[in-house]
Order: structure tokens, then sequence, then C-alpha cells
């Protein structure tokens, strides 16, 4: 069978929906392939930043390498805003809803909710509200997402540092993206892992020197 038989859904039997399933898990399986692809477009996005969407991005997540993050931070910082070119207006929730199924939770909520946070940087200049992160005090996440915007977002706009390159980053997607979709093993839901591991950091500093 090289299609399904059916041209409605209503049509379709068992050995369709089996062919598919089996399809479709061959496409998922190269998500974080595509992603990267996507990732690139970015390098075409919103100009008058001294660097572009692309080069943020990889600068976010090389801040986040440095600190000493974990794989799902890195992965997360360096895709917070793959949205940018097709859901400008709701990037964080766009980015946030590719990640889900193959990060914790922590990661998710910070991705989802980093726009609001990267208001307090600039709403003021524009008559607009920079506490909007304010509906958010108290939540579990609330400080993860102040430190990761501080620190690796609003901090990564700088043509003169160290970025590394794309290619650098491929093997934390890739791994990412290889995970079984939802495993709670991987959503860890309520558990907070540091944005930060000083030893860690420590070493990759010195190792990338």
């Amino acid at each position: 069978m090289k299609t399904v038989k059916f041209t409605a859904m209503k049509d379709g039997d068992r050995d369709d929906y089996a062919f598919l399933t089996e399809h479709e898990i061959d496409y998922a399986a190269k998500t974080g392939e595509r992603l990267l692809d996507a990732l690139v477009q970015l390098d075409e996005g919103l100009s008058g930043y001294k660097i572009t969407r692309l080069g943020h991005s990889l600068q976010a997540a090389t801040r986040a390498w440095r600190d000493g993050a974990d794989t799902d931070w890195i992965a997360c910082a360096l895709l917070h805003d793959i949205g940018d070119i097709y859901a400008p207006y709701n990037h964080d929730e766009y980015a946030a809803s590719i990640l889900k199924p193959f990060v914790r939770e922590q990661c998710t909520w910070v991705v989802e909710k980093h726009g609001d946070f990267q208001r307090l940087y600039y709403a003021h200049h524009l008559g607009g509200d920079p506490h909007a992160r304010d509906r958010f005090a108290g939540h579990h996440y609330f400080d993860d997402c102040d430190q990761f915007c501080e620190r690796w977002d609003q901090s990564s706009f700088d043509p003169d540092y160290d970025t590394l390159p794309i290619d650098f980053f491929r093997p934390f997607v890739l791994e990412v993206f290889a995970r079984r979709a939802y495993d709670p093993t991987v959503i860890r839901a309520g558990e907070r892992v540091p944005l930060i591991d000083l030893e860690i950091a420590r070493t990759r500093t010195g190792a990338s020197a």
C-alpha cells in the first residue's frame, strides 16, 4: 500500500490507519532536522537588530551552554524564537507547542511565557505594560523564566559575542526530538532543574576557550 484507500477519513479501515501510523512515526523522527532547517530561515527574519534572529538564537543557546545548562535548557534557548517568522504575535506559544512533548514541563512553561517576561525591558518605552509578567507571580517556574530572559534572551543581541555555530547545537536538538513524545520521565511535571551549573560551566568554558 503506497497510499490509503479512502478519500474521507470516516471510510478508512484498520489497514489504512496502521499504514498511516507507521508513516507518521517515520516522519516525526525527522522533526529535529526539520527544525534545524527552519531555524536557518531566521537569518531572513525581522531586521533592525545588530544581529539576525538566527544569530540571537545561537547566542542565547551559547550563553546557556556556557552557563552549564542541561540539554533541555540548551534546546529551548536555541528554539525559543522559532515562531518569529510564522507567528510573530504569539511566537512564544508557537515555540512552546513544538517543544512541549519533548522537554520538561518547566522548560515549556518558560518558553511559553517568555514574551510577557521580556516586556520588562522595553514595554515602558512604547506606552505598554512592562509588568505583564506579574500575573504569574508566585508560579512555580516564575523565577526560572526571569532568569532565562535576563541571562540568555535579553542579553543576546551582541555582534561581538563569541557565538557558537548551529552545527554545534545539532546533537542537542536531535537528542531532544528523538525522545518518546510526552514521556513522563522527560516531562517531569513540577520538577525544577537549575538553569546554571557552575561546575559544568567551568568545564565548558575551559573547553571552549
